[in-house]
């Protein structure tokens, strides 16, 4: 991604200036160098060790083993592959009203005017005016109308036109440059969108999982109610020690100790619901999500490393900023040389109103004017200089950008190969610890086992269910974050496929 350029004449100055004004006419060139796209990076894959199938959990939610197909396409709507209708719903609100979303349409929409308005420099500028005027002239010194007043009346219609030929590219340049940059907030209004619904999600699959701990925070206060209720009992008719009953009362109140922050967690993650959707947290929709509900996509698109840089918009939005900087080159180069412009007027003058546009009242002009810098203290100089340096920056940004992008995928690829291995880590051990937990209450009952065992198997218990919960969730959040790695599907949107196919 470099760029080089030079202009050497082999000419008198005077002849190489007209030949070059010639050839530009002629042309229509531009100074300064034509942006080309880079390459897409030479990898055939994201991960040191490829990942073609993740592991299977049975019978439980979230569990079934996700394959890879490499070369698949994401469709615009990757969040129905959840067969959630809630959860549809939810996206689709966000999309219409949420106000980051908004702002990032409405700026582009600016960025668009600012290149139709650029665009007008192609043109040549017409302009009207009349004027009209009482005045009286100096009689020893100043000219007077045909009727010798010194004090008279004058009406004067004018058409003015005015028009720059573009020899040198300036502004194809400039509107090469303000185009790149309407590209770019495009693609930044596009990465608004994918981060969004990637964020209900998220936010939704968060709440499930929040809610799922609720319910087994729940369900172990009301196994340590009952162990309470069956030791008091058992205290009170000498079958009990104090010490138990007193370890055992401690652990309930442990227990309910968590509650309190998983619910603030909980409401705190319907407030983020209802803001997504463009809601006040008041107004936030009283939705729940079970994992049980949602479906894990088992067949996973994963697009090829060479058309990753095509798809992402981060991506395309480093390339374009990029591309602006290229065409801010040419605009550097095409300052420090020659500008003409064309003009012509016409009109009329009057002592009175009724005299105009008659016989002898018309006047008209034409002319043209050249400019060319001669000194400026270096400073058209130096912008060139810095235009050249903008273009290095950008350059090394959009290779940040790809190889970011690469980083993204491949995190999300280990994260749901990962995931798959911990969820069937999380339910055995889940599943051990119930029986754990089961036998340790049995053999309490029948003064078989010290409550020491039984405390220490509830607190295995509860651990258990809180990390398959989050196993659960991760394996649904980390589908949704390769989805968004990927690029989201965006292309396939036809809102967005339609502004594609415009630019």
């Amino acid at each position: 991604m470099s760029v080089s350029w030079s202009v050497q004449p082999c000419l008198p100055r005077s002849r190489w200036l007209v030949a070059i004004l010639a050839s530009s006419l002629m042309a229509g060139c531009a100074v300064g160098p034509d942006f080309k796209r880079p390459a897409p990076p030479e990898v055939s894959q994201y991960t040191a060790k490829p990942v073609a199938t993740t592991e299977a959990t049975e019978h439980v939610a979230g569990g079934d083993a996700q394959r890879f197909a490499t070369g698949g396409d994401i469709p615009g709507d990757w969040w129905t592959l959840f067969h959630s209708a809630p959860l549809n719903e939810l996206i689709e609100q966000s999309l219409a009203n949420n106000h980051d979303l908004k702002a990032a349409q409405a700026a582009l929409s600016v960025a668009r005017e600012n290149v139709l308005a650029q665009r007008g420099s192609y043109y040549p500028n017409v302009s009207g005016s009349f004027s009209a005027s009482r005045q009286r002239q100096a009689g020893t010194i100043a000219p007077t109308p045909s009727s010798n007043a010194f004090q008279y009346n004058l009406f004067t219609p004018q058409v003015s036109v005015s028009y720059a030929p573009d020899i040198f590219g300036l502004n194809r340049r400039t509107t090469e440059s303000v185009k790149a940059q309407e590209q770019a907030v495009r693609y930044q209004m596009i990465a608004t969108q994918i981060t969004l619904s990637t964020n209900v999600v998220a936010a939704a699959v968060q709440l499930a999982s929040l809610q799922a701990q609720v319910d087994a925070t729940r369900e172990l206060v009301d196994i340590n109610t009952h162990m309470v209720k069956i030791l008091r009992d058992q205290f009170a008719k000498g079958y009990a020690g104090g010490p138990d009953l007193a370890a055992q009362e401690a652990q309930l109140a442990q227990v309910n100790a968590t509650l309190p922050p998983l619910l603030k967690q909980l409401a705190q993650q319907r407030d983020l619901l209802a803001v997504l959707v463009g809601k006040y947290p008041s107004q936030a929709p009283d939705l729940s999500f079970d994992l049980s509900k949602l479906q894990l996509p088992q067949e996973l698109p994963l697009s090829l490393p060479s058309t990753l840089v095509a798809q992402r918009p981060d991506v395309l939005q480093a390339e374009a900023n990029m591309h602006a900087a290229s065409a801010q080159i040419g605009v550097a180069v095409a300052n420090r040389l020659p500008n003409i412009v064309l003009s012509a007027n016409a009109g009329n003058t009057a002592l009175a109103m009724n005299q105009l546009f008659t016989s002898g009242t018309g006047f008209w002009g034409i002319g043209a004017d050249i400019t060319a810098p001669i000194f400026q203290g270096g400073t058209l100089l130096h912008q060139e200089r810095a235009a050249k340096a903008a273009y290095v920056q950008a350059a090394e940004q959009y290779r940040s950008t790809v190889m970011g992008a690469f980083q993204n995928v491949a995190d999300s690829l280990v994260a749901l190969d990962q995931d798959a291995a911990g969820l069937k880590a999380a339910a055995a051990a889940e599943e051990a610890s119930r029986r754990s937990l089961d036998l340790a209450q049995r053999q309490s009952q029948a003064g078989y086992a010290n409550y020491l065992s039984l405390l220490s198997a509830e607190q295995s218990y509860q651990q258990a269910r809180i990390t398959l919960v989050q196993a659960q969730a991760s394996r649904y959040a980390d589908t949704a974050a390769l989805f968004q790695a990927l690029g989201g599907g965006w292309w396939n949107r036809a809102d967005l496929a339609r502004d594609n196919d415009e630019k």
